[in-house]
């Protein structure tokens, strides 16, 4: 592949060398230290002019330090005069804080936004977005991806008696999401009804729908502190499921939550690799990994090419 070069932030080496490889290309070279007063130093170590830039960063581990990376790296790589800049950021920061739920909350994704656009970016590539919304924050491009996908291959492939499943969603904003699988499926769906009084904690569970008998498919975009899924799969249980896996996009697990999960009941918690997790599955033999490389390294070559993105929406490339 002419005139494109793919760099690698320090959030997710591992993905970026798997879409590097995939493409049939060497990452680029770039050095990023920080000076003793923590300032983040940027070195892009080959030239750029006239390029097809695309730069991995994912919103995970130390996520000021790396979205702050990614800008810088997406300044240096535009004022030394690249074509086109492309971030992908395969779990976008701050996603969560897209609208104001409060009377003087900010929205910070639309913060982000602004600040990847004045930063240089001319295209974002993304997976499953907090909220579809949040692309209109930008008046850029944005390819938000689907792990969707790979999903329904997973459970096809993993799940023995995955036609006498329901899907189930662990709060009514993800009622969209759930819907969609069940109808790719044909299988029923549920959703949880939750009341919080605090963020991350939960307060009670109402389950709408029926899991009787069944095995329960619990799926989400984001999971932190795995509160609210370890919560609904006891709920999910206590109303007659047989066995509960989880299906999360995002696996964030920060504070307590690989001990929410060893103490849960699940049978398998499955999260895609947007987020780096060899340090989580060695602390908890739950935890399972869908790669979801092939994906972006496929809509990395597709915009290059100048191609259509929307038949990643409904396949997985092999």
């Amino acid at each position: 592949m002419p005139n494109i070069k793919i760099f690698s932030g320090s959030s997710h080496q591992d993905l970026s060398q798997k879409i590097a490889g995939r493409l049939g290309l060497k990452l680029g070279k770039v050095v990023t230290k920080k000076f003793s007063n923590q300032e983040t130093c940027v070195e892009i170590g080959e030239s750029v002019r006239g390029e097809d830039v695309y730069i991995m960063q994912s919103g995970c581990g130390e996520i000021n330090d790396n979205l702050m990376e990614l800008l810088i790296m997406i300044n240096a790589c535009k004022t030394a005069s690249a074509s086109r800049v492309t971030a992908v950021i395969p779990c976008f920061p701050y996603a969560r804080q897209d609208k104001k739920d409060k009377n003087q909350a900010p929205i910070s994704a639309k913060l982000v936004a602004n600040m990847l656009s004045v930063a240089g970016a001319d295209h974002i590539i993304t997976m499953d977005l907090h909220a579809s919304q949040i692309q209109g924050f930008f008046d850029i491009p944005v390819d938000n991806l689907y792990a969707e996908p790979a999903v329904l291959k997973w459970i096809k492939e993993n799940i023995s008696e995955w036609r006498n499943c329901t899907i189930v969603s662990p709060d009514a904003d993800g009622a969209k999401r759930v819907t969609s699988i069940a109808d790719r499926l044909n299988v029923d769906f549920a959703l949880i009804h939750k009341e919080k009084k605090k963020a991350n904690e939960v307060n009670r569970m109402v389950l709408v729908g029926d899991v009787k008998d069944r095995v329960a498919i619990l799926v989400d975009d984001i999971a932190d502190t795995c509160g609210t899924i370890c919560h609904a799969a006891d709920k999910l249980l206590s109303a007659g499921a047989i066995r509960v896996y989880a299906i999360l996009s995002h696996g964030i697990f920060s504070g307590p939550a690989i001990t929410h999960i060893n103490s849960a009941c699940f049978e398998a918690v499955v999260v895609t690799n947007t987020i780096p997790q060899e340090d989580k599955m060695k602390r908890c033999s739950k935890i399972q990994v869908i790669d979801i490389s092939m994906i972006l390294a496929e809509a990395i070559r597709r915009t290059h090419n100048g191609e259509s993105v929307s038949y990643l929406f409904s396949h997985v490339p092999l």
